[in-house]
């Protein structure tokens, strides 16, 4: 299992800089940004597609400090009520498949995107009940008449280069949790699986332990976000978890995305590789820095320490005491 770093927190820096520095923090894997809510500072999209020389540079480039690359990341909305901006989204989805193909990438990671909650909508509506009726049937227009036969037509095109459509269980996305993630899988195919980021679901009630072993027993975890969450329960003892004040009004935010074992301790994020192993996964945990109250370099620094005594570096052996 590799400690990786999505490289979009050091995207004010040279790629060269970005790389050289975290290999000497002894990282493993890295993930560029390449489109959409991410940008695409240490990798233009456009400009290495179908460009086979400056692939190469870049490739040598990782190469030379002992980097893979886990995953390309193009986070947009493919099912926006604009049809404009919706298509604009696919089409960078479908670009970033063809560039892992050709850069021999294996993932790609994204959101599912939110449609309205009706064809005349015109603002992505995230439906979080059942009542009034409208909701529920708003919520079936979503996924019937907009998600499926979008995703089946971005599923197959990833079937056809044979790279991971990794989605991240995002709130105000259509999928933000497990059985959402799981109903895409199975409405589309096994390329379509998750980017399993536990931080948009700690403040959700959700177990990550438990949702890494329900969307592991059907294989559909294809890469990992590192990135944790604190929860401020003198606020959310007032105002809940479904919190709108700003990202950086932090003393009244009932959560806060944090650097990892800021949020949840160093033997919670033991547990969480232990279990990730239990159902098979064996890639990257791609440190996403998100921590407002610290410079992206310390979170990153910080997040690296506490997984690099986390994971398991050899294989299982024997279970002779068995």
């Amino acid at each position: 299992m590799d400690v990786g770093v999505l490289t979009v927190a050091l995207g004010d820096e040279p790629l060269e800089d970005a790389v050289e520095y975290l290999s000497d923090l002894g990282v493993d894997a890295i993930e560029l940004g390449c489109g959409g809510f991410v940008g695409e500072d240490h990798l233009p999209r456009e400009s290495y597609l179908d460009d086979e020389a400056a692939q190469a540079e870049l490739l040598e480039l990782v190469a030379d400090h002992d980097l893979r690359i886990s995953a390309l990341s193009t986070h947009n909305n493919p099912l926006h009520p604009d049809e404009d901006r919706a298509e604009r989204a696919a089409t960078e989805i479908r670009e970033t498949v063809r560039l892992a193909d050709q850069l021999g990438v294996d993932n790609v990671n994204t959101f599912s995107g939110l449609p309205a909650g009706s064809p005349a909508g015109e603002v992505p509506n995230w439906i979080t009940a059942p009542w009034p009726p409208e909701h529920a049937e708003a919520l079936e227009y979503q996924w019937e008449e907009v998600a499926i036969p979008r995703w089946t037509d971005l599923a197959e095109h990833a079937a056809e280069y044979d790279v991971n459509v990794c989605i991240e269980m995002h709130p105000n996305m259509l999928v933000y949790e497990p059985t959402s993630m799981l109903r895409l899988r199975e409405a589309t195919n096994e390329y379509i699986g998750a980017n399993f980021d536990p931080s948009h679901l700690y403040w959700q009630g959700i177990d990550a332990t438990e949702a890494i072993r329900f969307l592991g027993e059907h294989d559909a975890i294809h890469h990992f976000h590192a990135k944790d969450t604190g929860l401020y329960e003198h606020n959310a003892r007032v105002q809940g978890y479904l919190d709108t004040n700003a990202y950086t009004d932090e003393p009244n935010r009932s959560w806060l995305f944090r650097s990892i074992g800021y949020g949840h301790d160093e033997a919670h994020w033991k547990d969480v590789v232990s279990t990730l192993r239990m159902v098979g996964y064996e890639g990257a945990l791609s440190i996403e820095h998100e921590d407002s109250l610290t410079s992206g370099r310390e979170g990153l620094e910080k997040a690296i320490d506490v997984l690099q005594r986390a994971v398991f570096e050899t294989q299982p052996g024997e279970a002779y005491w068995a």
